[in-house]
C-alpha cells in the first residue's frame, strides 16, 4: 500500500507541479496583447505623420493659390499687342467672319484659299512631323491647300517673315481665307474640337486620291527655259546668264495645280 501511495503521492507532485507551471509561462507566451498595443502605437504614429505632411501640403497649395489670385488682379498691360496668334482663343481663330481672328496677321491675295507655309526638309525632326501632321489633316477634309515650301523656293521664306514681321518663324504656319490661324498646335486643337470642319466648310473639294499628273502634288517642275540649269545662253553677248524665270533652285511652280 505504501509504494502505491507513494506513487500517488508522486503523481500529485507532478501534476500539482505542472499545473503550477504552466501558470508563469502563459503571459509570457500570450503576446497578442503587446503585440495590439505595439501596431496601435505604430497606426497612431502613421496618422499623426500623414496628418501632418497633408496639413503641410493644404497650406502650400492655399499660398500657391492666393499667390496666384495676387497675380492675376494685376491689371493687364494695353501698351503693346500680342506678338503670335497662339495668344488668341480657339473660339476667336475659329470665327474667321469676326475682325479678332485675323487682327494679327493677314496675307495678301489669299482670300479664297488655305496656305500653308512649311518644309519638307527633314533637318529638325519635330519640325518636319508637325508640317506632315498638318498636310494630313488638312488632306482629309479635301480640300485644295496652296501647300508653300520654304525650302524650295526662298521667296516663300520671305513672305512669311514679312507677313509675321519677324525674322525667326516656326514652320508650319496656315492661313485661311487670308487670315491667320496658327502652327500645328492650333489645327490640331480646332480638328479635335471640330471647329476646324466648320471652318473649311464652302471650299471647293477634290476627287479622292487626286495626284497631279504634272509635278506629283510637288507643286514645283524643273525651269521650261533653263530646264533646271538656272543658266542660259545670250547669243547676242555670247555669254551664260541667270535665268530670270525660275527661283534659286531651278523650279518654277506647276501651272497645273497651283495658280
Amino acid at each position: 500500500m505504501s509504494r502505491f501511495a507513494f506513487f500517488n503521492r508522486s503523481n500529485t507532485i507532478h501534476a500539482s507541479s505542472s499545473e503550477k507551471s504552466e501558470k508563469p509561462f502563459d503571459h509570457l507566451l500570450d503576446r497578442s496583447g503587446s503585440l495590439t498595443r505595439f501596431y496601435g502605437s505604430v497606426e497612431t504614429a502613421k496618422s499623426s505623420i500623414r496628418g501632418r505632411m497633408v496639413k503641410k501640403l493644404c497650406n502650400l497649395f492655399e499660398s500657391t493659390k492666393e499667390s496666384s489670385a495676387k497675380f492675376n488682379m494685376k491689371p493687364p498691360h494695353h501698351g503693346s499687342e500680342p506678338r503670335s496668334g497662339s495668344k488668341l482663343g480657339l473660339k476667336a481663330r475659329s470665327e474667321l467672319g469676326s475682325e479678332e481672328s485675323g487682327m494679327l496677321f493677314r496675307l495678301p491675295g489669299a482670300e479664297d484659299r488655305i496656305v500653308v507655309y512649311l518644309t519638307s526638309l527633314r533637318g529638325i525632326r519635330r519640325t518636319f512631323e508637325d508640317c506632315n501632321a498638318v498636310k494630313m489633316i488638312l488632306k482629309g477634309f479635301r480640300v485644295w491647300v496652296d501647300e508653300r515650301d520654304v525650302s524650295m523656293d526662298c521667296a516663300y521664306r520671305k513672305e512669311l517673315q514679312s507677313v509675321m514681321g519677324e525674322e525667326h518663324v516656326a514652320l508650319p504656319q496656315v492661313f485661311i481665307k487670308g487670315k491667320y490661324i496658327g502652327g500645328a498646335d492650333e489645327i490640331k486643337s480646332l480638328f479635335e474640337t471640330g471647329d476646324l470642319k466648320r471652318i473649311l466648310e464652302g471650299f471647293p473639294k477634290v476627287k479622292p486620291g487626286f495626284v497631279c499628273e504634272n509635278c506629283g502634288d510637288a507643286r514645283f517642275v524643273p525651269c521650261d527655259n533653263c530646264h533646271g540649269s538656272r543658266k542660259i545662253f545670250d547669243e547676242d553677248e555670247g555669254l551664260l546668264k541667270r535665268c530670270m524665270e525660275c527661283n534659286e533652285n531651278g523650279l518654277t511652280r506647276c501651272s497645273y495645280c497651283c495658280s
